[in-house]
């Protein structure tokens, strides 16, 4: 599959529906390599920006706000063809998905308050000064920005 047919399926489909396949997507592109735990980290880090509404009010939206997430920095050309590494994605993304409906105090959450994480070997932000929540494998999540649900 294309990166470019996914997130076209995402713009056609109903909005949690395609919210699963953003985050899916976003997962494997970013931690397919990592451990469950660094997925899920990286889905919360999604959820909470999504919440936030500082990066859209969607996880498709939060996902592909320019120079985010993997999927607006890499070519809408590359394949997602690592069937059994896409299939982990998709449970974990749905499962952190269940996970967020919770109440804010029932939730599990694996990298409290990172609104921001990097594979510091391979990137470095601005940002990478942050205060640091969390290494889980290859990435770092930080807490470089205060994220409050809207609303709130």
């Amino acid at each position: 599959m294309k990166l470019a047919w996914i997130l076209w399926l995402a713009s056609v489909l109903p909005p949690q529906t395609a919210d699963s396949l953003c985050l899916s997507t976003t997962l494997y592109l970013e931690a397919r390599d990592q451990s469950e735990r660094g997925q899920q980290a990286v889905a919360e880090v999604a959820l909470r920006r999504r919440d936030s509404g500082l990066w859209g009010n969607s996880v498709c939206e939060v996902v592909t706000a320019r120079k985010q997430f993997a999927p607006s920095l890499v070519s809408p050309n590359t394949r997602l063809s690592n069937t059994e590494a896409w299939a982990e994605s998709v449970t974990i993304a749905l499962e952190a998905q269940r996970n967020w409906q919770l109440p804010v105090g029932e939730r599990q959450e694996i990298v409290p308050g990172a609104s921001h994480f990097a594979a510091l070997s391979l990137a470095s932000p601005s940002w990478r000064n942050a205060y640091q929540v969390a290494v889980i494998g290859d990435h770092t999540f930080l807490k470089v920005q205060n994220l409050k649900p809207q609303g709130t």
